[in-house]
């Protein structure tokens, strides 16, 4: 079997690649810069715990901890008034912990994207190829062709490809796949700088701050990183007016005053001054003073919704910002990137392996797109209340218009509600049969994301669930008091020896765990949790024959050998060449080209909208979607529209004069 070629070495298709290598599926990565990350603390990625959980289990759980922070609450103020705080709960997983929501992992991008290229630099599956910039694409039965240009120009042939190429894609374009949406949606001047604010380790979402004229559409974020950093974000008004390095030194003087309070002399006394006191502080206007700080980056980062109309053409995908842009409202793009790598990754195990049907394929798009999609029409029906001032609508939606707007304000923020909760894949279409009506109650549906419970594994040792993620089913019986007993004995003991055979009957690799208590289960529960970490079904005990009905949804069905079965003799390991350079192509590939276009190609599941329709239309169901006509190559200038929390050059700001003013304390 040829490699899985991976288009574009960003933190999805790193992801993807270091999860194909340990699901023993070798990958070429075709990046089309010089593999230098640049440095920018302007440009960060917040994970939420699942999808900080997934890049951990890549290798990357030292980066995390040493680069990134855990905030310990989220707190929404409006004028001088705290509206909201939430706890989170310890960084690390504690069934007692209560209520409290586990905090996300706030990080620099680039220190992500290294990390996640050093640990595929330790993989033998997976190579990077620098300098490859996609040409052209072919495709046949057999498999796919990539062309590229550059100091490694060549042919490279693929058993799939993944498209993970940022916004302007060019596998998108290749595929000739629409990219419609909005444009612009919103703007946020962004900064990053060291300083002390009287919240240390907690975020603050603050509207209408009364330094920055207090108007209901004024608003500021303040989300803390390592070693004493800041990430500001001000929301702009809309319309493309220039950020200047005055104007924005100015936004960055007036958010520290007003949350350091007033100085000796308060406002309206005639204190005017401008000049240091005698701690070093800067005076700003009639009582306010600025404390020390020093400006690291600046920029601007724009916000666009778009959702491309495909995912999956034949053997190539979409994954990322390739296939989905979001970010209003504190949703999170590279989230949801990451989330593509995690499904799309052990479908393509199983289709490399063992063959795959067509409906386990068409499943990534139907499951993904199907939840951006929700994100997107959640942001998009909360933007008009939000953003326009007029709270004489939120009277008839919600009762209490305060309470509403924070409600929306945070969910993104805080994973929870439509604009943040984690996927529920209710309609996946890897479901398995309808079970018995009395079957057990628990608290995760069926396609949810399940709860990370301690969990004892065969060899006795005693894990989380989410550890265990990522290799294939897992199996796990609810069993109270399993603890005090010596493993020994109930290994033998009770439902263990019925379920352990039953588990290695099944027509997929799965892992058999016990753990004591799952929220709202009974004992000798069993519940089947699919490589992403979604629960299939709960079953009241051990039923073999339902448990292997269940493990044939997850892959799709019987599907016999198909073209990832045979693999041939003596490609385990083999080292990863590109056709046509004297060697084998890939994995025991052919050389040369494929010669058939996009044959092959599966119809979108649940398309409605005809070929022909503009790309300013709308692409998740929603009303007013007014993007512009180009909009799919008119996504900014990378960095801003990456969806994971961009930040791009400010106009200038991030000139000598701009960092030189922050540095120097603010001063004028």
């Amino acid at each position: 079997m040829d490699p899985v070629i991976v288009v574009g070495a960003g933190p999805v298709g790193l992801s993807l690649a270091l999860a194909l290598a340990r699901l023993g599926v070798p990958s070429v990565v075709l990046d089309e810069t010089p593999g230098q990350e640049e440095t920018r603390p302007a440009r960060t990625a917040v994970l939420r715990p699942d999808t900080a959980a997934f890049v951990g289990r890549l290798g990357c759980a030292d980066a995390l901890e040493s680069a990134g922070t855990r905030w310990t609450a989220w707190r929404i103020m409006r004028r001088r008034r705290l509206v909201e705080r939430v706890a989170f709960a310890p960084g690390t997983p504690d069934d007692a912990a209560g209520p409290a929501p586990a905090s996300p992992v706030h990080l620099p991008q680039h220190a992500l994207t290294r990390a996640l290229r050093a640990a595929l630099a330790r993989e033998k599956l997976a190579e990077v190829v620098t300098g490859s910039r996609l040409a052209d694409l072919e495709q046949d039965e057999h498999g796919i062709s990539a062309h590229t240009r550059g100091p490694n120009g060549t042919w490279w042939r693929g058993s799939y490809l993944i498209g993970c190429d940022g916004p302007r894609s060019t596998v998108r374009k290749l595929l000739d796949i629409r990219f419609p949406g909005r444009t612009a949606v919103e703007r946020h001047a962004v900064a990053a700088l060291r300083c002390e604010l009287p919240w240390p380790g907690e975020a603050l979402l603050h509207r209408s701050p009364p330094r920055q004229g207090g108007g209901p559409g004024s608003e500021v974020s303040a989300r803390p990183l390592a070693d004493g950093l800041w990430r500001l974000d001000w929301l702009l008004p809309p319309g493309r007016e220039l950020v200047t390095p005055d104007a924005l030194v100015a936004r960055i003087r007036d958010s520290l005053a007003g949350w350091s309070g007033t100085s000796p002399a308060e406002p309206g006394t005639g204190s005017t001054g401008t000049g240091p006191d005698g701690d070093g502080n800067r005076w700003h206007g009639p009582g306010r003073l600025v404390p020390p700080y020093e400006l690291l980056d600046t920029g601007v980062h724009t916000v666009h919704h778009r959702l491309a109309r495909r995912w999956r053409q034949g053997r190539a995908f979409l994954a990322g910002d390739a296939a989905h842009l979001l970010g209003a409202l504190g949703t999170q793009g590279l989230d949801e990137g990451l989330r593509d790598a995690e499904n799309l990754a052990w479908k393509l195990g199983l289709a490399w392996h063992h063959g795959a049907s067509e409906l386990l394929l068409d499943s990534y798009q139907a499951e993904r797109r199907g939840a951006v999609a929700a994100r997107l029409r959640a942001a998009d029906q909360a933007l008009p209340l939000l953003r326009d001032g007029r709270s004489v609508r939120w009277r008839t939606v919600l009762p209490g218009a305060a309470r509403g707007r924070s409600t929306l304000l945070t969910d993104g923020h805080l994973g929870r509600g439509p604009l943040g909760a984690p996927p529920v894949y209710a309609r996946t279409p890897l479901a398995p049969p309808a079970g018995p009506a009395d079957g057990p109650l628990v608290e995760t549906v069926p396609g949810a994301p399940v709860v990370d419970v301690a969990v004892t594994a065969s060899d006795g040792s005693v894990v989380r669930l989410h550890d265990r993620l990522g290799q294939g089913l897992l199996v796990v019986l609810v069993a109270p008091g399993t603890t005090v007993w010596d493993r020994r004995h109930w290994q033998s003991a009770g439902l263990m020896p019925r379920l352990t055979s039953a588990v290695a009957a099944l027509p997929m690799s799965a892992e058999l765990l016990v753990t004591e208590s799952y929220p709202g289960a009974a004992a000798h529960t069993v519940l089947l949790v699919r490589p992403d970490g979604h629960l299939v079904t709960a079953l009241a005990g051990v039923r073999p024959e339902e448990m292997t009905a269940c493990a044939e949804a997850v892959r799709g069905g019987a599907h016999g050998r198909g073209p990832g079965a045979a693999r041939r003799a003596g490609s385990e390991g083999a080292p990863v060449r590109p056709a046509g350079t004297g060697g084998p192509a890939g994995i025991g590939g052919p050389a040369g080209p494929g010669t058939s276009g996009t044959s092959g190609a599966a119809p979108e599941l649940g398309r409605s909208d005809s070929p022909d329709a503009p790309d300013s239309s709308d692409a998740f169901g929603t009303s007013g979607a007014s993007g512009a006509s180009d909009g799919a190559e008119r996504c900014g200038s990378g960095e801003g529209t990456t969806g994971a929390d961009g930040a791009t050059d400010a106009g200038g700001a991030t000139g000598a004069r701009g960092a030189a003013e922050g540095r120097n304390g603010g001063a004028e």
